[in-house]
């Protein structure tokens, strides 16, 4: 079951059953307190007829009948006098060796077998630590033997009660003084332990004894007098010759007696009793403590209740007393505005400090608890956590099996996998045969792929022959728009016919034909103009048979597409600024000679001889020089 945030302290004490349940406040130094119980017994445990287990088990009984402790933490406290308390001063030691020395310490401060009892210790506020090393260190050990724990805890195991922390009255009663009555204290780092703050005595009196709490915030002293409540009603009974219950109800109605003086004269000797008692405590610790310094005393207990006996203890121990009517860190209407609480609010102050302690805001965490008990606990706890996590494992363990079992079933069968095996066989077979096929068509494809590869160059070069004719007719000059109607202002120029001619050296052709510039022997006619380019061998080569009687020409012959690169037309002598054969590189290795045929219109008036070359040259050999 899931734990709850919230914490029930429980007191038993001599008279009643105290209970108080909180949770976490919402602001930093309260508490929400939002259940309690004050189960009186009967009779006092302590009375000779009484039956103290009987007495404590029907507390508990009506007290689980009102209230529900599950999933709740639960605290519960031990008398003072149970138990054992020691504050040791630690020598410089590394402060990792802390729990050796403690140990040792323990062995020499309690006087029984370690085995024997249940102790835990706590570091004080205050010291430094340099290097490694706790310096001034105070150590606070709290032991009880085993024994009166367990007699302590049979009352609530018996109840079904699972109790989680076990305390020490007196450190409870200063847990709750801390928390509720000293919220002024500086923090701890700045506690000075030369100059410490104010401390306060706390005087819980109950029914046996009283717990005598000195504290100042930071240290803590306590002591267990030997007086209590039934001491006052023991000196009626003895001195007014009443029974036990008689004077325990006058005792608590002393106020509405018809005697009172005679009431308060029966219990002198007590209230003296009590004030030399507590006289002697705060004298002998400030003995031991000659630096501290007493400011208030706080009273608890119904018994204090008692007229008279607060005014009679502020008058001689010469301290001023604490009226305390309800708690200052303790919040929730329903409790704190409850009648019964307002009316035993000086009995709770061991259910708050408990309930502070279950929620780990308390000063000292000291737990008496046995730690086989605690770790009983925590193997119950994580029991189910085991048993779930075996239930997993071996659920996957029989998952396991069955997938494993089921394989070697399924080889168990008769002739389960033959048919399996057969198809496999045809499978592969048939695979085999696509293959071989496969393999057979590869070699038909490879064949045919060569007789492709012979037959791709021709179409490849009569592509080629459309290309360069392209680039010719890019390069002839058109008239614009409407042709002129006089026929020597037409700039077009007309190809008849092309040829062409393969050569092993074009250098031995080039060094043979005249000079570009230079009037051929036989005036060609009007119009024509030839036109040579030698190629790189890239040029179509088809077959076509080479331009018989054609005025050679110079030039780069088309390749792969391209247009030629130079073209000769007829000498220009009028035009001395164009270039001529000899500023030309001659061309050299195999090429083609290409001869172009053709004529045209154009005719300067004013100088006939010049216009026919010039024209060629300055249209068609210059757009194929630039390509």
């Amino acid at each position: 079951m899931a734990r709850s945030d919230a914490v029930w302290g429980i007191d038993i004490g001599q008279c009643a059953l105290k209970a108080l349940r909180c949770r976490p406040g919402t602001e930093p130094g309260q508490l929400v307190a939002d259940a309690f119980d004050f189960v009186e017994y009967p009779k006092i445990l302590s009375q000779p007829e009484a039956d103290p287990v009987a007495l404590v088990q029907e507390a508990l009984t009506q007290f689980l009948s009102r209230n529900n402790v599950r999933g709740d933490r639960v605290a519960v406290s031990v008398p003072g006098q149970s138990g054992l308390a020691r504050f040791i001063k630690l020598p410089p030691v590394e402060s990792k060796k802390i729990p050796d020395i403690v140990k040792y310490e323990a062995r020499q401060q309690i006087p029984f077998s370690l085995e024997d009892v249940v102790w835990d210790y706590q570091k004080m506020v205050g010291g430094s630590e340099e290097e490694g090393f706790a310096l001034e260190t105070e150590v606070g050990l709290f032991a009880m033997k085993r024994d009166q724990v367990y007699r302590a805890l049979k009352p609530f195991i018996d109840a079904g009660i699972e109790v989680d922390v076990v305390q020490l009255t007196p450190l409870a009663l200063y847990n709750y003084v801390v928390f509720d009555q000293m919220q002024d204290l500086p923090p701890p780092n700045e506690y000075d332990p030369d100059s410490p703050p104010p401390s306060m005595v706390v005087l819980s009196l109950g029914t046996d004894s009283t717990d005598l709490v000195v504290t100042n915030g930071f240290r803590v002293w306590q002591r267990s007098v030997p007086i209590g409540g039934s001491h006052f009603t023991k000196a009626l009974t003895k001195e007014l010759k009443l029974t036990f219950a008689t004077a325990e109800h006058l005792k608590r109605n002393a106020a509405k007696a018809e005697d009172p003086k005679a009431l308060f004269q029966a219990m002198r000797p007590v209230f003296n009793d009590l004030l030399t008692e507590v006289q002697r405590s705060i004298g002998y610790f400030s003995n031991l403590d000659r630096r501290a310094k007493i400011g208030k005393v706080l009273a608890l207990g119904n018994a204090m209740k008692l007229p008279g006996l607060q005014r009679y203890l502020a008058q001689n121990l010469g301290y001023d007393f604490v009226k305390l009517d309800n708690f200052r860190g303790l919040t929730g209407a329903s409790v704190v505005d409850a009648p019964s609480f307002k009316e035993n609010v000086l009995s709770f102050g061991v259910c708050y400090g408990l309930a502070l302690q279950g929620l780990k805001t308390a000063a000292i965490q000291t737990n008496l608890l046995p730690r086989e008990i605690m770790k009983d606990r925590m193997i119950r706890a994580k029991k189910p956590w085991a048993v779930g996590a075996a239930a997993a494992l071996l659920l996957g363990c029989t998952v396991s099996y069955f997938g494993y079992w089921r394989a070697w079933n399924s080889v168990t069968i008769e002739g389960y996998f033959q048919p399996a095996l057969a198809r496999a066989k045809e499978v592969v077979d048939r695979a085999r045969g696509y293959e071989s096929s496969f393999e057979t068509a590869k070699g038909n494809l490879k064949k045919t792929n060569e007789v492709g590869q012979s037959l791709i160059p021709a179409p490849e070069r009569r592509e080629r022959w459309l290309e360069m004719w392209k680039a010719i007719n890019l390069c002839l000059p058109v008239d614009e728009g409407a042709p002129p109607a006089d026929l020597s202002k037409r700039n077009s120029l007309n190809i008849e016919s092309m040829q062409a001619q393969h050569l092993d050296d074009v250098a031995a052709w080039y060094t043979a034909v005249q000079p570009f510039d230079k009037p051929e022997p036989t005036t060609p006619p009007p119009g024509a103009a030839p036109a040579a380019a030698p190629a790189d061998g890239t040029a179509p080569a088809d077959g076509a048979p080479p331009a018989e009687g054609a005025p050679p020409a110079e030039g780069t012959p088309p390749a792969d597409g391209a247009a030629p690169a130079d073209a000769a037309a007829a000498p220009d002598a009028a035009a001395p600024a164009e270039a001529t054969p000899e500023e030309v590189p001659a061309p050299t290795g195999s090429g083609w000679i290409i001869s172009l045929r053709g004529y045209h219109f154009h005719n300067d008036k004013l100088n006939p001889a010049d216009s026919r070359e010039r024209h060629v040259r300055k249209t068609l050999i210059k757009n194929l020089k630039a390509g």
